[in-house]
């Protein structure tokens, strides 16, 4: 533990931007998985949606420094693949 009083402030704040991060991790896990569920269903419209929105959701956590640009690159190439892969079957 912390004896100096900044540093026990540090780690109250810090622990706020871990639940903080964590909660946007899971949103950013929950829009993947529904272009997944909406692909496995053959549905390109919801899919097509979901992907934009999922897309817009890794931007925003990429440019609040929450995960890195190559995660969200490859994240949005991956689910951007499913759903051409509907759109032509």
């Amino acid at each position: 533990m912390a004896n100096i009083k900044s540093m026990k402030k540090d780690i109250k704040r810090n622990e706020k931007k871990r639940l903080a991060n964590t909660e946007v991790r899971t949103s950013l896990k929950t829009y993947i998985k529904k272009v997944r569920v909406s692909c496995n269903d053959q549905n390109v419209e919801t899919a097509t949606t979901s992907l934009s929105r999922a897309v817009k959701a890794l931007d925003k956590a990429v440019q609040r420094g929450i995960i890195h640009k190559n995660q969200a690159s490859r994240r949005k190439s991956r689910i951007a693949q499913l759903v051409q892969s509907v759109k032509t079957s």
